[in-house]
């Protein structure tokens, strides 16, 4: 009998223990926030006051859906600060308590400005693992002649540093900046800001996870026929490890038009071993492309991005290698003077066919003579020309005939005077 009190004394103590510690906790005191870097927001608070002394406390931080539960009593994030964040802060007994406490709220201030004046798609992409390249388009209502300036910062820098190579690319403005891939880990995150000098715009922030990484396009350094098949070999761009590059390969022929696209991700083996190859000497790939017209001219050129084991696939392709030529390129002239002199046979042979027939129409059809005209040819002209002598001739007949007769009348006068 005295054991089994003993056991309830036990388990009483146990229950009223396990209350104690599920009791109702006060809220956490002394909340404060602070902002370093750029986007680097760390809360701090105080224990509840008033605590049971069997309470271990825990803290349960909310900041949107991501709720963390620890002893600590701050919490560090890495946030855009272009709207307002806000922190909720619970204190409970045990992890998986049911009774906390009061949620208390802690929030930043946000940016000062017209929201429709800060920059527009801030976006940075890691150039070749050697440089940052961020772009971004004015705001709506920024003014035209902005000077933009461009912050950045990461965990080996001791404070944040201003970009200076700024840039034009189309309607949208850009900054780059040195990021060797040795500075930063792969889980490194970039913070930027982009303001202005005299503060007409509001600022705008972005966190930039290295894993938009687009590649510098690779060299052809070998192209050549192999029995019926084309072989293409190049080098990877600097940076980047063997197998954190896929490679596209895109062949055109002459014989007939084609177009090829092979993607690559085989290495060539090198005659050379690791000794005899120089320190700086960069990975070969290679392609076989089979069954291939030795008649035809190939042209060839290759392109990479960032294979999705070592990054992010954003689908970020290299430019286009320049161009590599094998094979025999066909002779256009005789085409180009065939497409020439058929449109000029064509109407040399029209003109030729117009004229043969109408002399053939002149063949069959004769024309018939008109009688009127004959006779008028014969006969009008002649009387025509007969009546104008005449009557010229008549007429100056007359004219001479009548000035004689006057003569001779007055003279026939004078002379029967004069005798008389």
């Amino acid at each position: 009998m005295e054991g089994l009190a003993i056991l309830r004394l036990l388990w009483t103590a146990a229950t009223l223990g396990a209350a104690a510690a599920e009791a109702h906790p006060p809220p956490v005191t002394n909340f404060s926030i602070s902002v370093k870097n750029l986007c680097t927001i760390c809360w701090e608070w105080s224990p509840p006051e008033g605590i049971n002394a069997t309470c271990k406390l825990w803290y349960a931080s909310h900041l949107g859906e991501d709720k963390v539960i620890s002893l600590n009593n701050f919490r560090t994030e890495e946030v855009a600060l272009n709207e307002r964040v806000c922190l909720h802060v619970r204190s409970q007994c045990s992890v998986g308590s049911t009774n906390p406490s009061d949620a208390v709220e802690m929030c930043t201030v946000p940016p000062e400005g017209d929201p429709e004046s800060a920059v527009t798609r801030l976006q940075c992409i890691w150039y070749n693992l050697s440089q940052m390249n961020c772009t971004w388009l004015p705001g709506k209502k920024a003014p035209p002649d902005t000077n933009y300036t461009l912050y950045y910062w990461y965990s080996t820098l001791e404070k944040s540093l201003q970009c200076t190579n700024y840039y034009l690319e189309g309607q949208l403005i850009g900054c780059s900046f040195e990021l060797l891939k040795g500075n930063v880990s792969g889980s490194e995150k970039i913070q930027i800001m982009v303001a202005d000098t005299a503060g007409a715009i509001r600022p705008s922030y972005n966190i930039t996870l290295l894993n938009s990484v687009k590649p510098d396009h690779p060299v052809i350094t070998a192209l050549s026929f192999q029995n019926d098949s084309l072989y293409v070999e190049w080098e990877s761009p600097e940076n980047f490890e063997s197998n954190c590059l896929v490679y596209q390969v895109e062949v055109n022929d002459s014989k007939p038009k084609k177009h090829k696209v092979e993607e690559s991700k085989n290495k060539c083996h090198i005659s050379q071993t690791p000794q005899e190859l120089p320190r700086n000497s960069k990975h070969k790939n290679c392609l076989v492309i089979e069954h291939v017209n030795r008649e035809a001219l190939y042209t060839v050129r290759v392109r990479a991005k960032a294979s999705k084991y070592c990054f992010e696939d954003d689908n970020l392709w290299s430019a286009w290698s320049p161009e590599k030529t094998i094979g025999q390129k066909s002779d256009s002239t005789f085409y180009t003077v065939t497409l020439l002199s058929i449109p000029v046979a064509i109407s040399i042979s029209t003109l030729l066919l117009l004229l043969y027939l109408k002399r053939l129409k002149i063949i069959i059809f004769p024309p018939i003579p008109d009688p009127g005209k004959i006779f008028k040819e014969m006969f009008g002209d002649q009387n025509d020309d007969t009546l104008h002598w005449k009557k010229y001739d008549i007429y100056e007949k007359q004219i001479k005939e009548e000035t004689d007769s006057v003569v001779l009348v007055e003279n026939l006068k004078k002379t029967s005077q004069q005798s008389e």
